[in-house]
Protein backbone atom coordinates (compact mmCIF):
# COMPACT_ATOMS: atom_id res chain seq x y z
CA UNK A 1 0.00 0.00 0.00
CA UNK A 2 1.49 3.35 -1.12
CA UNK A 3 0.67 6.54 0.74
CA UNK A 4 -1.19 7.92 -2.29
CA UNK A 5 -3.61 5.00 -2.05
CA UNK A 6 -2.36 2.77 -4.86
CA UNK A 7 -2.07 -0.84 -3.78
CA UNK A 8 -0.79 -4.17 -5.11
CA UNK A 9 -1.81 -7.67 -4.04
CA UNK A 10 0.63 -10.57 -4.08
CA UNK A 11 1.98 -13.37 -1.91
CA UNK A 12 3.84 -13.14 1.39
CA UNK A 13 7.62 -13.35 0.98
CA UNK A 14 9.87 -13.63 4.00
CA UNK A 15 8.34 -13.06 7.42
CA UNK A 16 4.62 -12.74 8.02
CA UNK A 17 3.59 -9.44 9.56
CA UNK A 18 3.46 -5.77 8.74
CA UNK A 19 6.16 -3.24 7.96
CA UNK A 20 6.48 0.39 6.89
CA UNK A 21 9.15 2.45 5.16
CA UNK A 22 10.00 4.58 2.16
CA UNK A 23 9.26 2.77 -1.12
CA UNK A 24 12.31 2.90 -3.42
CA UNK A 25 13.42 0.83 -6.39
CA UNK A 26 16.82 -0.62 -7.18
CA UNK A 27 17.81 -1.33 -10.78
CA UNK A 28 20.57 -3.86 -10.12
CA UNK A 29 20.36 -7.12 -12.06
CA UNK A 30 22.50 -8.80 -9.41
CA UNK A 31 23.72 -8.21 -5.87
CA UNK A 32 20.45 -8.59 -3.97
CA UNK A 33 22.24 -9.90 -0.87
CA UNK A 34 24.52 -6.86 -0.78
CA UNK A 35 21.45 -4.66 -1.28
CA UNK A 36 19.42 -6.00 1.63
CA UNK A 37 22.42 -5.73 3.98
CA UNK A 38 23.49 -2.22 2.94
CA UNK A 39 22.96 0.15 5.92
CA UNK A 40 22.06 2.94 3.48
CA UNK A 41 18.74 1.12 2.90
CA UNK A 42 17.76 1.32 6.57
CA UNK A 43 14.14 2.45 6.85
CA UNK A 44 13.35 1.69 3.21
CA UNK A 45 11.22 -0.91 1.45
CA UNK A 46 13.21 -1.92 -1.61
CA UNK A 47 11.57 -2.92 -4.89
CA UNK A 48 13.85 -4.92 -7.17
CA UNK A 49 13.29 -4.06 -10.84
CA UNK A 50 14.98 -7.27 -12.03
CA UNK A 51 12.15 -9.82 -12.12
CA UNK A 52 14.00 -12.95 -10.95
CA UNK A 53 15.43 -12.65 -7.44
CA UNK A 54 16.91 -15.29 -5.16
CA UNK A 55 18.42 -17.39 -7.96
CA UNK A 56 21.78 -17.84 -6.21
CA UNK A 57 20.41 -18.13 -2.69
CA UNK A 58 22.34 -16.59 0.20
CA UNK A 59 25.83 -17.16 1.58
CA UNK A 60 27.99 -16.00 4.48
CA UNK A 61 30.45 -13.91 2.45
CA UNK A 62 28.33 -11.32 0.64
CA UNK A 63 26.74 -9.45 3.54
CA UNK A 64 27.77 -5.79 3.73
CA UNK A 65 26.86 -5.50 7.43
CA UNK A 66 25.99 -7.72 10.37
CA UNK A 67 22.29 -7.91 9.56
CA UNK A 68 19.62 -7.33 6.94
CA UNK A 69 18.94 -3.59 6.89
CA UNK A 70 15.91 -3.10 4.63
CA UNK A 71 12.52 -2.42 6.20
CA UNK A 72 10.83 -4.63 3.58
CA UNK A 73 11.53 -6.37 0.28
CA UNK A 74 9.47 -6.53 -2.93
CA UNK A 75 10.13 -8.97 -5.79
CA UNK A 76 8.22 -10.20 -8.80
CA UNK A 77 9.33 -13.79 -9.45
CA UNK A 78 11.27 -15.33 -6.56
CA UNK A 79 13.44 -18.34 -7.33
CA UNK A 80 11.77 -21.60 -6.42
CA UNK A 81 15.12 -23.31 -5.92
CA UNK A 82 18.46 -21.47 -5.56
CA UNK A 83 21.47 -22.79 -7.44
CA UNK A 84 25.02 -21.68 -6.67
CA UNK A 85 28.09 -23.43 -5.30
CA UNK A 86 28.30 -20.93 -2.40
CA UNK A 87 24.60 -21.02 -1.51
CA UNK A 88 23.71 -22.18 1.98
CA UNK A 89 19.99 -21.40 1.87
CA UNK A 90 17.03 -19.62 0.32
CA UNK A 91 16.57 -15.85 0.33
CA UNK A 92 12.98 -16.01 1.56
CA UNK A 93 14.02 -18.20 4.50
CA UNK A 94 16.79 -15.73 5.34
CA UNK A 95 14.32 -12.83 5.31
CA UNK A 96 11.88 -14.77 7.47
CA UNK A 97 14.59 -15.65 10.02
CA UNK A 98 15.49 -11.95 10.26
CA UNK A 99 11.85 -10.90 10.64
CA UNK A 100 11.83 -8.97 7.35
CA UNK A 101 8.35 -8.73 5.81
CA UNK A 102 8.17 -8.87 2.03
CA UNK A 103 5.83 -9.47 -0.88
CA UNK A 104 6.22 -11.30 -4.19
CA UNK A 105 4.20 -11.88 -7.33
CA UNK A 106 3.26 -8.25 -7.96
CA UNK A 107 3.83 -6.15 -11.08
CA UNK A 108 7.10 -4.49 -10.05
CA UNK A 109 7.33 -2.79 -13.45
CA UNK A 110 4.04 -0.97 -12.85
CA UNK A 111 5.10 -0.13 -9.30
CA UNK A 112 8.45 1.26 -10.46
CA UNK A 113 6.82 3.36 -13.18
CA UNK A 114 4.41 4.74 -10.58
CA UNK A 115 7.28 5.77 -8.29
CA UNK A 116 9.14 7.36 -11.21
CA UNK A 117 6.09 9.50 -11.96
CA UNK A 118 4.97 10.28 -8.41
CA UNK A 119 8.27 10.02 -6.53
CA UNK A 120 9.47 7.87 -3.66
CA UNK A 121 6.85 7.73 -0.91
CA UNK A 122 5.91 5.95 2.29
CA UNK A 123 4.41 2.50 1.96
CA UNK A 124 3.45 -0.55 3.93
CA UNK A 125 3.42 -4.31 3.39
CA UNK A 126 1.00 -6.45 5.36
CA UNK A 127 0.31 -10.18 5.35
CA UNK A 128 -1.89 -10.01 8.47
CA UNK A 129 -4.74 -7.71 7.44
CA UNK A 130 -7.94 -8.13 9.42
CA UNK A 131 -11.50 -7.07 8.72
CA UNK A 132 -10.43 -3.48 8.15
CA UNK A 133 -8.75 -4.52 4.89
CA UNK A 134 -6.86 -1.81 2.92
CA UNK A 135 -8.31 1.33 4.54
CA UNK A 136 -6.68 0.69 7.89
CA UNK A 137 -3.34 -0.11 6.29
CA UNK A 138 -3.41 3.13 4.29
CA UNK A 139 -4.06 5.09 7.49
CA UNK A 140 -1.09 3.43 9.20
CA UNK A 141 1.14 4.15 6.18
CA UNK A 142 0.25 7.84 6.35
CA UNK A 143 1.09 7.89 10.08
CA UNK A 144 4.53 6.32 9.54
CA UNK A 145 7.71 8.48 9.60
CA UNK A 146 8.89 10.30 6.48
CA UNK A 147 12.45 10.11 5.18
CA UNK A 148 12.83 13.90 5.08
CA UNK A 149 14.09 14.90 8.52
CA UNK A 150 15.04 11.34 9.50
CA UNK A 151 18.31 11.06 11.44
CA UNK A 152 19.20 7.41 10.82
CA UNK A 153 23.01 7.28 10.68
CA UNK A 154 23.49 6.82 14.45
CA UNK A 155 21.03 3.90 14.36
CA UNK A 156 23.22 1.85 12.01
CA UNK A 157 26.65 3.11 13.11
CA UNK A 158 28.99 1.10 15.30
CA UNK A 159 28.57 1.80 19.01
CA UNK A 160 32.24 1.13 19.78
CA UNK A 161 35.40 1.96 17.81
CA UNK A 162 37.18 -0.92 16.11
CA UNK A 163 40.27 -1.35 13.93
CA UNK A 164 40.67 -3.03 10.55
CA UNK A 165 44.42 -3.69 10.21
CA UNK A 166 46.35 -2.90 7.06
CA UNK A 167 47.31 -5.69 4.73
CA UNK A 168 51.01 -6.47 4.83
CA UNK A 169 53.62 -6.22 7.54
CA UNK A 170 53.09 -2.60 8.54
CA UNK A 171 50.53 0.14 8.02
CA UNK A 172 51.55 2.88 5.60
CA UNK A 173 48.73 5.23 6.65
CA UNK A 174 46.22 5.61 9.45
CA UNK A 175 42.65 6.43 8.40
CA UNK A 176 39.93 7.55 10.80
CA UNK A 177 36.64 6.37 9.27
CA UNK A 178 33.44 8.01 10.48
CA UNK A 179 30.84 5.25 10.38
CA UNK A 180 27.59 6.77 9.13
CA UNK A 181 26.47 3.35 7.85
CA UNK A 182 29.72 1.92 6.53
CA UNK A 183 29.82 -1.24 4.43
CA UNK A 184 32.31 -4.02 5.10
CA UNK A 185 33.87 -3.61 1.67
CA UNK A 186 35.05 -0.06 2.45
CA UNK A 187 37.64 -0.63 5.20
CA UNK A 188 38.70 -3.79 3.36
CA UNK A 189 39.48 -1.72 0.25
CA UNK A 190 41.49 0.79 2.27
CA UNK A 191 43.30 -1.95 4.19
CA UNK A 192 44.36 -3.55 0.89
CA UNK A 193 46.20 -0.29 0.07
CA UNK A 194 48.17 -0.36 3.32
CA UNK A 195 45.82 1.69 5.51
CA UNK A 196 45.03 0.88 9.11
CA UNK A 197 41.36 1.87 9.38
CA UNK A 198 39.97 2.99 12.72
CA UNK A 199 36.19 2.87 12.41
CA UNK A 200 34.42 5.29 14.74
CA UNK A 201 30.80 5.96 15.80
CA UNK A 202 28.77 8.50 13.84
CA UNK A 203 28.76 11.08 16.64
CA UNK A 204 32.56 11.16 17.06
CA UNK A 205 33.69 14.78 17.34
CA UNK A 206 36.27 16.51 15.22
CA UNK A 207 38.59 16.79 18.21
CA UNK A 208 38.31 13.04 18.80
CA UNK A 209 39.09 12.37 15.15
CA UNK A 210 42.17 14.59 15.23
CA UNK A 211 43.33 13.06 18.54
CA UNK A 212 44.03 9.85 16.59
CA UNK A 213 46.58 11.80 14.49
CA UNK A 214 45.22 10.26 11.27
CA UNK A 215 46.78 10.66 7.85
CA UNK A 216 43.25 10.98 6.49
CA UNK A 217 39.58 11.01 7.48
CA UNK A 218 37.01 8.95 5.60
CA UNK A 219 33.26 9.64 5.66
CA UNK A 220 31.10 6.63 4.82
CA UNK A 221 27.78 6.03 3.15
CA UNK A 222 24.65 5.89 5.30
CA UNK A 223 20.88 6.33 5.51
CA UNK A 224 18.57 9.24 6.26
CA UNK A 225 18.40 12.96 5.57
CA UNK A 226 21.85 14.62 5.48
CA UNK A 227 20.22 17.85 6.73
CA UNK A 228 19.93 16.18 10.16
CA UNK A 229 23.61 15.21 10.48
CA UNK A 230 24.88 18.40 12.13
CA UNK A 231 27.15 16.33 14.40
CA UNK A 232 29.04 14.96 11.38
CA UNK A 233 29.13 18.35 9.66
CA UNK A 234 30.61 20.02 12.76
CA UNK A 235 33.20 17.26 13.13
CA UNK A 236 34.21 17.55 9.49
CA UNK A 237 34.59 21.32 9.62
CA UNK A 238 37.10 20.83 12.45
CA UNK A 239 39.01 18.34 10.31
CA UNK A 240 39.00 20.64 7.27
CA UNK A 241 40.41 23.50 9.34
CA UNK A 242 43.25 21.20 10.42
CA UNK A 243 44.13 20.43 6.80
CA UNK A 244 43.79 16.65 7.18
CA UNK A 245 42.93 14.88 3.88
CA UNK A 246 39.25 13.93 3.56
CA UNK A 247 37.41 11.47 1.33
CA UNK A 248 33.62 11.05 1.49
CA UNK A 249 31.26 8.74 -0.36
CA UNK A 250 27.46 8.86 -0.69
CA UNK A 251 26.16 10.22 2.66
CA UNK A 252 29.72 11.35 3.37
CA UNK A 253 29.66 13.31 0.11
CA UNK A 254 26.54 15.10 1.29
CA UNK A 255 28.11 15.82 4.68
CA UNK A 256 31.17 17.34 2.98
CA UNK A 257 28.90 19.53 0.86
CA UNK A 258 27.09 20.78 3.97
CA UNK A 259 30.41 21.41 5.76
CA UNK A 260 31.45 23.55 2.79
CA UNK A 261 28.24 25.58 3.10
CA UNK A 262 26.05 23.99 0.43
CA UNK A 263 22.49 22.68 0.78
CA UNK A 264 21.09 19.23 0.14
CA UNK A 265 17.69 18.34 -1.32
CA UNK A 266 15.43 15.33 -1.84
CA UNK A 267 15.46 13.70 -5.27
CA UNK A 268 12.15 12.64 -6.78
CA UNK A 269 12.98 8.93 -6.71
CA UNK A 270 16.74 8.77 -6.16
CA UNK A 271 19.49 6.66 -7.71
CA UNK A 272 19.71 3.02 -6.64
CA UNK A 273 21.38 0.21 -8.54
CA UNK A 274 24.67 -0.87 -10.10
CA UNK A 275 24.26 0.70 -13.55
CA UNK A 276 24.38 4.47 -12.98
CA UNK A 277 26.53 6.37 -15.55
CA UNK A 278 28.69 9.22 -14.25
CA UNK A 279 30.91 11.63 -16.16
CA UNK A 280 34.26 12.91 -14.86
CA UNK A 281 34.22 16.66 -15.58
CA UNK A 282 38.01 17.01 -15.83
CA UNK A 283 38.74 14.04 -18.10
CA UNK A 284 35.44 13.39 -19.85
CA UNK A 285 35.69 9.71 -18.92
CA UNK A 286 32.47 7.87 -18.13
CA UNK A 287 32.17 5.35 -15.30
CA UNK A 288 29.30 2.97 -14.64
CA UNK A 289 28.75 3.16 -10.91
CA UNK A 290 26.84 1.69 -7.99
CA UNK A 291 24.62 4.21 -6.21
CA UNK A 292 22.16 4.30 -3.35
CA UNK A 293 20.89 7.75 -2.43
CA UNK A 294 17.66 9.68 -2.27
CA UNK A 295 19.21 13.10 -1.55
CA UNK A 296 21.65 15.21 -3.55
CA UNK A 297 23.81 18.32 -3.11
CA UNK A 298 22.98 21.74 -4.54
CA UNK A 299 26.35 22.83 -5.95
CA UNK A 300 27.06 24.80 -9.17
CA UNK A 301 27.84 22.38 -12.00
CA UNK A 302 30.10 24.84 -13.84
CA UNK A 303 33.05 26.81 -12.51
CA UNK A 304 34.48 27.08 -9.01
CA UNK A 305 32.37 28.12 -6.02
CA UNK A 306 33.95 30.09 -3.18
CA UNK A 307 33.57 28.71 0.35
CA UNK A 308 35.08 29.24 3.79
CA UNK A 309 37.58 26.54 2.86
CA UNK A 310 38.47 27.90 -0.56
CA UNK A 311 37.35 27.00 -4.07
CA UNK A 312 35.20 23.94 -4.76
CA UNK A 313 34.24 22.42 -8.11
CA UNK A 314 31.80 19.73 -9.19
CA UNK A 315 34.06 16.86 -10.25
CA UNK A 316 31.44 14.35 -11.44
CA UNK A 317 27.99 14.68 -13.00
CA UNK A 318 25.27 12.03 -13.26
CA UNK A 319 24.57 11.49 -16.95
CA UNK A 320 20.93 10.48 -16.48
CA UNK A 321 19.75 13.69 -14.79
CA UNK A 322 22.74 16.07 -14.39
CA UNK A 323 22.89 15.63 -10.59
CA UNK A 324 26.24 16.64 -9.04
CA UNK A 325 27.93 13.33 -8.18
CA UNK A 326 31.32 14.51 -6.95
CA UNK A 327 33.12 17.44 -5.30
CA UNK A 328 36.75 18.49 -5.31
CA UNK A 329 38.23 21.12 -3.02
CA UNK A 330 41.00 23.07 -4.75
CA UNK A 331 42.53 24.73 -1.69
CA UNK A 332 42.22 22.04 0.99
CA UNK A 333 42.88 18.27 0.61
CA UNK A 334 39.30 17.00 0.34
CA UNK A 335 37.06 15.35 -2.26
CA UNK A 336 33.93 13.23 -2.37
CA UNK A 337 31.68 11.23 -4.67
CA UNK A 338 28.00 10.33 -4.51
CA UNK A 339 28.62 6.77 -5.73
CA UNK A 340 30.32 3.67 -4.31
CA UNK A 341 33.92 2.92 -5.38
CA UNK A 342 33.86 -0.15 -3.09
CA UNK A 343 30.79 -1.53 -4.90
CA UNK A 344 30.08 -5.20 -4.37
CA UNK A 345 29.48 -7.18 -6.52
CA UNK A 346 30.46 -4.34 -8.85
CA UNK A 347 30.95 -2.43 -11.07
CA UNK A 348 34.54 -1.50 -10.30
CA UNK A 349 35.04 1.50 -12.61
CA UNK A 350 35.39 3.83 -9.61
CA UNK A 351 37.72 1.62 -7.52
CA UNK A 352 40.81 3.81 -8.28
CA UNK A 353 39.30 6.57 -6.11
CA UNK A 354 40.69 4.76 -3.06
CA UNK A 355 44.14 5.01 -4.63
CA UNK A 356 43.50 8.71 -5.17
CA UNK A 357 42.79 9.08 -1.46
CA UNK A 358 45.97 7.18 -0.61
CA UNK A 359 47.97 9.43 -2.93
CA UNK A 360 46.37 12.54 -1.42
CA UNK A 361 47.48 11.40 2.05
CA UNK A 362 51.00 10.73 0.76
CA UNK A 363 51.22 14.14 -0.95
CA UNK A 364 50.00 15.93 2.18
CA UNK A 365 52.53 14.07 4.32
CA UNK A 366 55.37 15.04 1.97
CA UNK A 367 54.23 18.67 1.84
CA UNK A 368 54.16 18.91 5.63
CA UNK A 369 57.55 17.26 5.91
CA UNK A 370 59.02 19.70 3.38
CA UNK A 371 57.48 22.67 5.19
CA UNK A 372 59.00 21.56 8.49
CA UNK A 373 62.36 20.78 6.90
CA UNK A 374 62.05 17.06 7.62
CA UNK A 375 62.07 13.99 5.42
CA UNK A 376 59.01 12.38 3.82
Amino acid sequence: MLEDGRSFTGEAYGALGETFGEAVFSTGMTGYQETISDPSFHGQIVIMTAPHIGNTGVNDEDYESERIQVAGFVVRDPARRPSNWRSRGRLDDELAAAGIVGISGIDTRALTRHLRERGAMRCGISSVLGEEEPAGLLERVRRSPEMVGADLAPLVSTTEPYVVPAAGDAALFTVAALDLGIKRATPAALAALGCEVRVLPARTTGEELLALNPDGVFLSNGPGDPATADYAVDALRTVLRAGVPVFGICFGHQVLARALGFDTYKLTYGHRGVNQPVGDVATGRIAVTSQNHGFAVRVPRDGAADTEFGRVVASHIGLNDDVVEGLECLDVPAFSVQFHPEAAPGPHDAAPLFERFRDLMADTRRARAAASGGES
